[in-house]
């Protein structure tokens, strides 16, 4: 009975947001979310705490007062997130393209003109909703992946909001979702499939700022089997834009196992976010745990075997 009621709470609050904050005017919109983002960083829950531990090891260097700075300004960006997601589906399709840019979007026009395709891997940076609403109207629509929330009202919000971006999108733990996203990049489509959190818990490790952490096998796995091209993303917030940047397509060496080539194309894309994120790490939305030390015990045993 607690469950159920937490869970129709949940959905009432998620369900009246969404409501509220697009009738908003943007600028008391913006003020609120950023309060509430000052509010939740006061109160250093464990979801702020697990936000300074990842960004301490970005830079071993940082005393804790400056995390707590950089903390603060994390969670204004994060809740600007949710601000601007809410208020997306009501944006123009001109405010959508005008105030978005990814720097190698040249390799996505090239994979979508000559039928190819591509997987895209961005991190939780920024604003992915808007990148995906964007590389919707520039490319005909995008494939994604969502992960099942609860309570099933709520995933099917969201599930909701992103198909009215445009997106075309299979819920994680979906039967053959492999095979459906191996077939979806074969006709030509742009995978968008977020790479630092392994939310299946059956990722591979790699170093990620010089400790061991557990990222998602599925971008390269999906490159591998179809040939496609893997192209990690980052993004930050300019003003009251958002910019991404496209590095170079992912390798491995033909003569590896397939585990290893899964491996070593996995460890390239971590060394991508970690550029991206050394360079804009307030705009890394990461409240949850990636690094191996930080995982319960029974899942870094099954990390390491």
């Amino acid at each position: 009975m607690i469950n159920e009621f937490r869970d129709t709470a949940t959905e009432w609050v998620f369900t009246i947001g969404w409501r509220l904050t697009k009738r908003m005017p943007e600028p008391a919109g913006r003020a609120v979310f950023q309060a509430a983002a000052d509010t939740m960083w006061r109160r250093r829950g464990e979801s702020v705490q697990q936000l300074e531990r990842n960004l301490s090891r970005v830079n071993s260097a940082w005393t804790s007062d400056e995390l707590r700075v950089l903390s603060r300004e994390g969670m204004r960006s994060y809740l600007r997130y949710w601000f601007e997601a809410f208020r997306l589906p009501s944006w123009s399709r001109e405010r959508i393209s005008g105030t978005f840019d990814l720097a190698g979007k040249e390799l996505m026009d090239e994979a979508v003109r000559s039928g190819t395709g591509a997987v895209m891997v961005p991190c939780h940076m920024a604003n992915w909703d808007h990148a995906g609403a964007w590389g919707c109207l520039r490319f005909g629509g995008v494939t994604t992946v969502a992960e099942r929330l609860q309570p099933e009202g709520l995933f099917d919000q969201f599930l909701a909001y992103r198909q009215s971006l445009g997106m075309d999108v299979l819920a994680i733990g979906e039967p053959d979702i492999v095979r459906s996203l191996i077939r979806k990049v074969k006709e030509g489509r742009i995978l968008a499939l977020l790479g630092d959190r392994d939310i299946s818990q059956n990722g591979v490790e790699v170093n990620l700022f010089g400790e061991p952490a557990s990222l998602p096998a599925g971008p390269a796995l999906i490159g591998l089997l179809t040939g496609r091209p893997v192209y990690p993303v980052t993004m930050w917030f300019d003003g009251d834009r958002t910019t991404g940047q496209v590095y170079p397509a992912v390798t491995a060496p033909s003569d590896l196992p397939r585990g290893e080539q899964v491996r070593a194309m996995t460890q390239q894309i971590a060394h991508a976010f970690e550029d991206g994120i050394r360079a804009h790490p307030t705009d890394w939305h990461m409240l949850q745990k990636v690094w191996l030390a930080d995982l319960d015990p029974a899942r870094r045993v099954a990390q390491s075997s």
